[in-house]
């Protein structure tokens, strides 16, 4: 069993009853419980439950890089997880090219498995069904029980589908969800002549807008918005995740003083196009405001870079000018329009949505799956646009797709020259997204400069992305000392404590062996961060709040310092260890893969949006491969052999391609 997996058929088990969709139904909303406190995620959950119908554990995944929702139910569950049936709103798949998750069920004597979504993301789809069946495990599907168990099966698949909506998009679109959302009156205006708009909606509404924010990745505007209303575009909560705010603006003609350059409740990205007002760029860039410039500055083009950026969801607060050419480039997916009980009136108040060149109502665009919801005195109206068509078209979009991926593996698979060629090509589609230049707007492909130059290079970035298991924010804790490691990437000698993950460890070092007890304190609470995420927003705000409290050393550090934290973890780690190693071979004519973390705004670390970044994490992971080669070079010429038996063993199999 290789670590891919086969393409077989995933053959459905026996028909649900009431109570496992009632349990499933139930792993759906658990799954949705850190909305909103941290970035947007695959929300997955998972319920446990034994001979009796007693739930014995249920648990659900934090954030990205923390413990998998099916590890942390079997830990909680101890012995009592022997025999038990796992409910799974989402197939498991937290971080690909490691099988913790599965491992643990099987391990923990799981006896069956119902599965509510089989995973959206191509690379992961069916995996987990596959491996669990090779090891014994019964496997149940919702989607087979759908047709034939009517009203319960369907309630269950929209709550299974509606809680990882952004992830669908992500998958079958190659694009972040788009939210477009505003206030209204009720003859259609958001302000009024003079521009003033405050407030269109209620309080209720506008904490529902609040937590939309919270749930997104980037909330998005256009100049006008800035230069009008001087928004800060917060979630108005105390901790929790802190959206980017991005603002489009080609000519940056925009105030030197707004709100949103201020970056230290919550980070702001303009986009702009390339070379205007260098001047005012780089006092934004002083200000700690991150400027990306585009050749051509569209809604497709912003809408691209937030999805190799690893963005799920987005929500576009911009006005009509703005709102027009996003829905008309197709990058919208869904709207949530608040309309008041108002009339405010005015010839030249404006409207939500600018020019579409619709001259007949036959041209108009229908909203599909539409939901009406009373909000205080106000009603929101949510439905789905022409570039989604809705979960379940989404879904039976990503199942056509994955039949007719089979299909063509199927047809190939008795050509050797066919297999080579799919061994050495690159992945379908960055990150595991939809391939490029094929998506329904019809969207030329993004300029692509890593793969354009050698089809011998695998990308990586987000962990349930392709080759996720490489990213130094997967959930794999490694065991270092907390004082600093040396320029020439010597360990101190001091006792090792455990870290949560690489990303943890390394924001650590930038205050390691600081004489301070604020940098102690700083440690300490990066330690105990309960993601890799929150874990680099505090070292990052520190770096930047309070640079006499960072090690001097750390810009010649900091490369010894990660090279040290990626190999304790490909040395201490079975699964990510065997995916690094599995990169030597599987390149042109057995040529090892170059690695490239495909960050589009990390220069140092990453490739950078046009390649041109110095890609050191890539570099530092290839050179921790070779010494991993060397070292089973040195294990065979002393005749030791590590043993492997069993089927958990053999999840850990280098995969036959990527």
């Amino acid at each position: 069993m290789s670590l891919n997996g086969s393409h077989d058929s995933i053959a459905p088990g026996s028909l649900l009853q009431d109570s496992d969709f009632a349990h499933l139904e139930r792993a759906a909303h658990l799954a949705d419980s850190s909305a909103g406190l941290t970035q947007p995620h695959p929300n997955s959950a998972c319920i446990l439950v034994n001979e009796q119908s007693q739930v014995v554990a249920e648990a659900y995944q934090h954030a990205q890089g923390t413990a998998s929702a099916e590890v942390q139910a079997v830990s909680q569950a101890g012995p009592a997880a022997g025999g038990t049936t796992a409910y799974l709103n989402l197939e498991t798949g937290d971080s690909h090219g490691d099988m913790s998750s599965v491992i643990a069920l099987v391990k923990g004597g799981v006896s069956r498995v119902v599965i509510g979504l089989l995973h959206p993301l191509p690379h992961l789809r069916g995996q987990a069904v596959r491996t669990l069946k090779a090891a014994g495990v019964c496997v149940d599907l919702l989607q087979p029980a759908l047709a034939a168990q009517g009203q319960a099966a369907q309630q269950c698949l929209q709550a299974c589908l509606k809680v990882n909506e952004a992830l669908l998009h992500r998958a079958a679109t190659g694009r972040p969800l788009s939210l477009l959302k505003y206030a209204m009156t009720a003859d259609g205006k958001i302000a009024c002549s003079s521009g003033h708009s405050s407030w269109v909606s209620c309080p209720d509404s506008r904490k529902l807008v609040f937590e939309a924010r919270a749930r997104s990745d980037a909330i998005i505007v256009g100049g006008n918005t800035v230069r009008r209303d001087n928004p800060r575009l917060t979630t108005r909560r105390e901790g929790g995740h802190a959206p980017v705010r991005i603002v489009m603006s080609r000519t940056l003609d925009l105030p030197q003083d707004a709100n949103l350059w201020d970056v230290s409740s919550a980070p702001t990205i303009v986009m702009t196009q390339r070379g205007a007002r260098k001047e005012f760029q780089e006092s934004l860039r002083a200000k700690g405001v991150e400027v990306v410039q585009f050749d051509f500055l569209t809604p497709e083009a912003v809408a691209a870079y937030c999805q190799e950026r690893g963005f799920l969801q987005v929500l576009w607060e911009c006005g009509g000018t703005l709102a027009a050419p996003a829905i008309a480039a197709g990058v919208i997916h869904k709207a949530l329009a608040f309309i008041a009980p108002k009339l405010i009136g005015g010839v030249r108040a404006p409207s939500p949505v600018g020019e579409l060149g619709n001259v007949e109502m036959t041209q108009a665009i229908n909203l599909v799956d539409s939901s009406w919801q009373v909000v205080g005195p106000d009603v929101l109206l949510t439905g789905y646009l022409p570039s989604s068509g809705g979960l379940l078209a989404l879904q039976e979009r990503l199942a056509a797709g994955a039949a007719r991926q089979d299909t063509l593996e199927s047809s190939h698979a008795s050509s050797s020259h066919a297999a080579a060629a799919a061994a050495a090509a690159p992945p379908l589609g960055q990150n595991g997204a939809a391939p490029r230049g094929a998506h329904a707007n019809g969207a030329a492909p993004t300029r692509r400069w890593w793969r354009q130059c050698d089809s011998n290079v695998v990308e990586f970035y987000k962990s349930w992305d392709l080759y996720g298991a490489l990213s130094n924010f997967s959930a794999h804790p490694i065991s270092m000392p907390s004082r600093p490691v040396s320029i020439s990437g010597a360990l101190p000698s001091a006792p090792a404590r455990q870290w949560p993950s690489v990303e943890h460890f390394y924001q650590a070092q930038k205050f390691a062996g600081v004489e301070s007890a604020q940098a102690l304190d700083i440690i300490e609470e990066i330690a105990q961060a309960a993601s890799p995420e929150e874990a680099a927003r505090i070292g990052r705000r520190n770096e930047r709040l309070q640079p006499s409290l960072m090690r001097t050393d750390w810009p010649t550090a900091k490369l010894a310092v990660m090279h040290a934290g990626l190999k304790a973890k490909f040395t201490q780690h079975d699964g990510p260890r065997a995916l690094l190693l599995s990169t030597a071979s599987l390149g042109l004519s057995g040529r090892a893969l170059d690695l490239v973390e495909a960050s589009p705004h990390d220069f140092f670390w990453g490739r950078g949006v046009d390649g041109s970044g110095f890609n050191h994490l890539g570099m530092l992971l290839m050179s921790v491969r070779e010494e991993l080669l060397q070292a089973e070079q040195r294990q065979k010429a002393d005749a030791v052999t590590p043993a492997q038996n069993g089927i958990i063993s053999s999840l850990y199999e280098p995969a036959a391609k990527h």
